[in-house]
């Protein structure tokens, strides 16, 4: 893997999640209830249910990064990143061009019945500490922080790595999400990521 300047890096993915935060903002929060939980026309997710998926990465996640920034004492003077083979593995399994199904894990499937707003303000406040984690993570060394991953608390990665993976699942699923919508009700379209 390449080492990649930490400030770029950093800005590409605050940049992606700006993108995901106002297209939850302006293509899904005012949507009626009916188009949030209508099931995909190939019997996939609703919007409602790809957003909850995310939440429960969000809800595993941002604590365990919010544990890892609050634990590293150190600012950093590493201005890079380099990128774990498992870490851009799993990174490059989500990236939306990976047109590889792949099923959910228990405990990350959701519901059909959701509180469909409830859900887009848990995703966009989720968003929101993404962000600021993102923003606090200028300070630290990428490559020396682990957080844990969902699957298993013995196979951690790198700080930069779960930024990276995160970022990737969300863009994934909310391309999904907005597939559902019905014609001329999106206002954005997400950009792919890079």
């Amino acid at each position: 893997m390449h080492r990649t300047d930490k400030k770029t890096l950093l800005a590409k993915l605050e940049s992606q999640v700006e993108t995901h935060l106002q297209l939850s903002i302006s293509n899904f929060q005012n949507q009626p209830n009916h188009i949030l939980l209508q099931t995909a026309s190939n019997g996939g997710w609703s919007i409602a249910q790809c957003i909850e998926h995310l939440n429960s990465y969000g809800r595993y996640y941002l604590p365990q990064i919010e544990k890892a920034l609050a634990n590293y004492v150190e600012v950093s003077s590493n201005t890079g990143f380099r990128s774990s083979w498992l870490g851009a593995y799993f990174t490059r399994m989500m990236l939306p061009t990976n047109t590889k199904k792949y099923k959910a894990f228990k405990g990350h499937i959701p519901a059909v019945n959701l509180d469909a707003h409830a859900v887009i303000a848990e995703f966009i406040e989720q968003q929101e500490t993404l962000l600021r984690y993102l923003q606090q993570a200028q300070e630290v060394d990428l490559d020396k922080i682990r957080v844990p991953i969902s699957l298993t608390k013995w196979i951690k990665l790198k700080l930069g790595d779960t930024f990276q993976f995160m970022i990737a699942h969300d863009q994934r699923h909310l391309e999904q999400a907005q597939r559902n919508l019905p014609a001329n009700t999106s206002n954005n379209h997400l950009q792919t990521l890079a």
